[in-house]
This record gives structure tokens, C-alpha cells and sequence, in this order.
């Protein structure tokens, strides 16, 4: 019986028909994976809000503030405060509406950290301000 020679080569050809394989999916799957941006639309009919609605004001630098009366003066509210100073007026009357009203350039993820921060403090009866009409950008 004949014995056979070990081979000391690696058979590199179904590694490299893998390879290729894998280039058309991430070539072809690419393309469908693009990051856009989102137009969020105003609301067309806005009710307004509640007269005795306290007003959480954040502006384009993500400064806060609190309009406790319809017509009164903004009360500026530092960060480290905002969860303490809500969970005060919460205390006072539960069912206490609230309104966040943010700048239109402002990042959508500080808009989750005032509402996140709101429910932190217990606050349940919460909206989001929006502008009438259509969009004027």
C-alpha cells in the first residue's frame, strides 16, 4: 500500500469565494443603510394649553427656565436643579399640568432628557409645545 504525502499548502480558493460573497452583500446592503433627517411637521390644529400650565422652557443652548403664570417673567432653573425644583411644585399640587416648550434647533435627545427627567420627579401630566400652521422651514 502506497502512503500518502502530507500537503503543506493551504487550500486558500473556497476562503477567498467566501470573501467575495460577503463584498456583494456589504456592497449591495450599504447603500439602504443611510442615516437621513427627520422633518418632525408641526401640529395643524393646536389647542392651546392650559392657563395654570407650567411651562418648562429649554433654549438653543439647553438652558432652563420656568414660566409657573401664563404672562410671567421666565425664571431661569440651573441643570442640577431641574429634577428637585419639579419635584417641589409636583408636591404641592399632583395633578399639576406641565408643558415643555424647546427650541426648534435644539438636539431631540436633550427634549428626552427634560421629559425623562420630568417622570423622574413624578410628574405625570406632561405635553410637548408645537407651532401652528405649517412647517417655516
Amino acid at each position: 500500500m502506497r502512503q500518502r504525502r502530507l500537503m503543506n499548502q493551504i487550500n486558500v480558493v473556497p476562503y477567498i469565494d467566501v470573501m467575495l460573497v460577503l463584498l456583494v452583500i456589504f456592497m449591495v446592503t450599504a447603500p439602504m443603510i443611510q442615516t437621513g433627517t427627520i422633518d418632525v411637521p408641526s401640529a395643524g390644529q393646536v389647542s392651546a394649553p392650559a392657563a395654570e400650565a407650567i411651562v418648562i422652557q429649554v433654549d438653543e443652548k439647553g438652558a432652563y427656565s420656568l414660566i409657573r403664570k401664563a404672562g410671567a417673567q421666565a425664571e431661569p432653573v440651573p441643570t442640577v436643579q431641574l429634577q428637585t425644583t419639579l419635584a417641589d411644585l409636583i408636591a404641592t399640587n399632583p395633578e399639576q399640568p406641565f408643558l415643555v416648550a424647546a427650541h426648534r434647533s435644539l438636539n431631540y435627545q436633550q427634549v428626552i432628557d427634560v421629559l425623562e427627567t420630568a417622570r423622574q420627579a413624578g410628574i405625570r401630566k406632561i405635553s410637548l409645545q408645537t407651532q401652528m400652521g405649517g412647517s417655516s422651514r
